[in-house]
């Protein structure tokens, strides 16, 4: 069995500098009487050993909560005199080297918990859960105690991730530098583009490879301020446009591999109709793009838009269904039709409601004159089709597979497109040949009738040497992706009081 002596040194084994004379209960704070244990002690200036007292003070600085109860530490520690008398601080205060620093009102270790807490927490979380812990502290308290963590000194990475992220969406940017091979934070500017980078490259020189997004301004910033240095361009960012470029081909296809649905009809699709003609009427007259915009009163995107499609249909789409009450049971009322053309809605509506319908007879009516019963399989909205084209062939299921498959014979087109993802996946798989294979990509691809993936093509053209550097070298910007991912949730965090200084502050500590 363990005596009150032994135990006590265990309790408080952290404060073996000190002698405990005393420990009085005090209700909800347990105060701790402990003094110096003496001896000589080195003067802050001019490093004289001395043993002569001038006076004795009392600290009483907080430490380790013990059960979920306060700590107090009441220590006495001795001002001392120099033994020099050409030392320009004849007196100071011996201080606990590990255990009680000059000013604090917290012991080192009570510090510490205390900066472990409010870097994950910040502020009012921290007010939350310390006096949990038997910690007490306050928001301000816990943002002081953060702010006066000191941010670790990082070296100029060889390989720098560069990414942006909103402070405020479409307002207030700023750009995240971390080393792409570590991942540590390097640095947060404010803002975004060309000019903070370029100033931050110029004052922080070292930097040999630098991936990014496909942003041309942080291209800029780098070809002007490192003419030598490789650019990366993220794969993740290519499989992505490519992914962007491949879903505006599914739906400008619809016609193509539409069901039982149909299109959309109406007054919409009409007007739609009406514009296609007036923008290829003033096209086949020789008039330019901007100026259809002009006399059309439209945009310059949306004339592009009506000018890349071929034929009016393109630009219809597939309606949009939510999932209803009724999917549950569209087999079964398939089944039925088929057995029975002519079956009533009400004897459907009992038969399902027996199954365990909930909902109202509108519902039905509404699923059934939208065509929804009558495919063999759910309705497909174009973004879910194109992610069939999208997703690994190994990953589908053999139902999936089968749509799939009938999605891609449904024209042309989509098995050129079919195709054309299929080898652009491969690419993304870093080799010393893939820059052959991106060329032959992107002539088929040129080749193809796809004006959104001749779109993207062009793009790859553009910033070729990046996109060659991405599938040949194994340099990637995922975890600059990562620190944006965790930002976003720093953001919440902080909701109301996400000032740069501060939100910088919690990314680097990261």
């Amino acid at each position: 069995m363990v005596d009150a002596k032994a135990l006590i040194e265990m309790v408080f084994s952290g404060l073996s500098a000190l002698v405990i004379e005393e420990i009085e209960d005090a209700g909800e704070v347990i105060v701790v009487r402990a003094s110096t244990r003496g001896g000589a002690v080195q003067c802050p200036a001019c490093g004289t050993p001395t043993r002569r007292v001038h006076a004795f003070h009392e600290r009483m600085p907080a430490d380790l909560p013990v059960a979920g109860r306060r700590v107090l530490l009441r220590v006495r520690v001795r001002r001392m005199r120099c033994r020099s008398s050409g030392c320009a601080r004849q007196t100071f205060r011996e201080q606990v080297p590990g255990l009680l620093e000059r000013y604090e009102r917290r012991t080192v270790r009570l510090r510490e918990l205390l900066r472990a807490v409010v870097r994950e927490l910040a502020g009012r979380a921290s007010a939350r859960l310390l006096p949990a812990l038997g910690i007490a502290a306050g928001r301000d308290t816990a943002l002081r105690t953060l702010l006066g963590i000191a941010l670790p000194e990082r070296a100029v990475p060889a390989v720098l991730g560069i990414d942006d992220f909103a402070l405020r969406r479409s307002r207030n940017y700023a750009t995240v530098l971390i080393n792409a091979d570590t991942g540590h934070r390097i640095d947060v500017l404010a803002g975004r583009g060309a000019e903070p980078l370029t100033e931050w490259l110029r004052t922080h020189p070292g930097v040999q490879t630098v991936c990014r997004d496909g942003s041309a301004a942080y291209a800029r910033a780098v070809r002007d301020t490192l003419p030598t240095a490789i650019q990366v361009t993220d794969r993740w960012h290519l499989w992505h446009g490519l992914a962007e470029a491949a879903t505006k081909e599914v739906a400008a296809h619809s016609t193509c591999w539409v069901g039982a649905t149909g299109l959309q009809d109406g007054p919409r699709a009409h007007t739609t109709a009406q514009r296609w003609r007036q923008v290829h009427e003033l096209l086949d007259q020789d008039v330019g793009l901007l100026d259809c915009g002009r006399r059309l009163n439209l945009s310059l995107n949306t004339v592009k838009r009506y000018a890349r499609a071929s034929e009016p249909d393109r630009l219809r789409r597939v309606p949009q269904y939510r999932p209803t009450l009724v999917d549950p049971y569209r087999d079964h009322l398939r089944q039925r039709r088929a057995e029975e053309p002519g079956i009533p809605v009400t004897q459907l509506l009992d038969e399902i409601r027996e199954l365990g319908y909930p909902g109202s007879a509108n519902l039905l009516h509404r699923y059934l004159n939208q065509g929804r019963a009558d495919e063999d399989q759910a309705h497909l909205s174009p973004r879910r089709a194109a992610r069939l084209l999208l997703t690994r062939p190994d990953y589908l299921t053999d139902r999936q597979s089968e749509r799939c498959d009938r999605l891609a014979a449904s024209c042309p087109q989509m098995t050129a497109l079919r195709c054309l993802i299929r080898d652009f996946a491969g690419l993304l798989k870093p080799e010393q040949t893939n820059p052959a294979r991106l060329q032959t990509w992107i002539r088929a691809a040129q080749s193809a009738d796809l004006a959104h993936v001749h779109s993207f093509a062009r793009g790859l053209e553009q910033d070729h040497d990046a996109v060659i550097a991405a599938l040949t070298t194994p340099h990637h910007n995922g975890r600059t992706e990562g620190v944006n991912t965790r930002t976003k949730m720093l953001k919440r965090q902080m909701y109301g009081r996400a000032g740069f200084t501060l939100l910088r502050h919690r990314i680097l500590l990261g």
